[in-house]
């Protein structure tokens, strides 16, 4: 009887909150993981921690700085040519510094968001769906927010640059129809991560253990799109979309 290849997944931002707690959620399903970030020291404590739980899952791990545009295809490549290949790919990375009212001279972490979460996350997908090209299979999963729905005051930056990764995958989906390559964009609501912890109002919490397992599943079942959980979010967004600007303007940040 043939061996069932072990399935992989590339997680970017894998160091900490959203990625780390996926990457634990796919350990425990068996999953062979590849993972990148910023912090390396992060990613070694981290894949010691899976080996000692899950001694047969392999992990490889990849500094990885999303903003250095150059160098996100060569470490993806890398990355999956140590595991002859790669099945799902995570574009997970983001920061959510950008904060104030536009025109207080913030401009710079406003900047430094798009940079991370639009140009690094579409460099993340470009170089994903390559590799894809290549192999004629895969799975895309760009992680967008449920604050893509809506621009909110004092958060302007963030919600632009969820909407445009989700704007993005969008147009990937529909290039990739009549592909294998599959694409699945999630829009997580306030899940407990070191992101939103100093905020002072997180409706409809749930915890990054929670949290990231509905991630998992979703990925999983393939979905093109989802709120992450999907109740309420799924609602709030249509309403957030529909909500007169007087009524949105009372409203604080949202944060993924």
């Amino acid at each position: 009887m043939t061996k069932t290849k072990t399935k992989t997944i590339l997680i970017t931002g894998a160091s900490a909150g959203i990625g780390r707690h996926v990457a634990l959620a796919f350990a425990r399903r068996g999953y062979d993981l590849a993972l990148a970030a910023r912090r390396l020291e992060s990613l070694e404590a981290l894949k010691a921690q899976i080996a000692e739980a899950h001694p047969a899952v392999r992990v490889e791990i990849a500094a990885l700085d999303v903003t250095q545009l150059d160098s996100v295809t060569a470490v993806i490549q890398s990355l999956a040519a140590r595991f002859g290949g790669l099945d799902i790919i995570m574009a997970n990375a983001g920061i959510g510094d950008g904060g104030g009212l536009v025109g207080k001279g913030d401009f710079a972490r406003d900047a430094a968001v798009i940079q991370t979460n639009v140009l690094g996350a579409m460099a993340t997908v470009d170089a994903a769906v390559r590799l894809f090209r290549q192999q004629k299979n895969g799975q895309v999963v760009a992680v967008a927010s449920v604050a893509a729905a809506r621009g909110v005051p004092g958060a302007a930056a963030y919600c632009t640059s969820k909407a445009a990764i989700a704007m993005y995958a969008d147009a990937v989906r529909a290039e990739l129809h009549h592909t294998p390559i599959r694409v699945t964009t999630l829009y997580p609501g306030y899940i407990d991560t070191e992101m939103n912890n100093k905020m002072k109002r997180r409706p409809f919490l749930v915890t990054v253990e929670d949290g990231a397992e509905r991630i998992a599943k979703l990925i999983e079942r393939g979905v093109q799109e989802a709120a992450v959980p999907g109740w309420p979010w799924g609602l709030v967004m249509w309403l957030l979309r529909r909500m007169p600007t007087s009524v949105i303007a009372k409203q604080a940040p949202f944060a993924d």
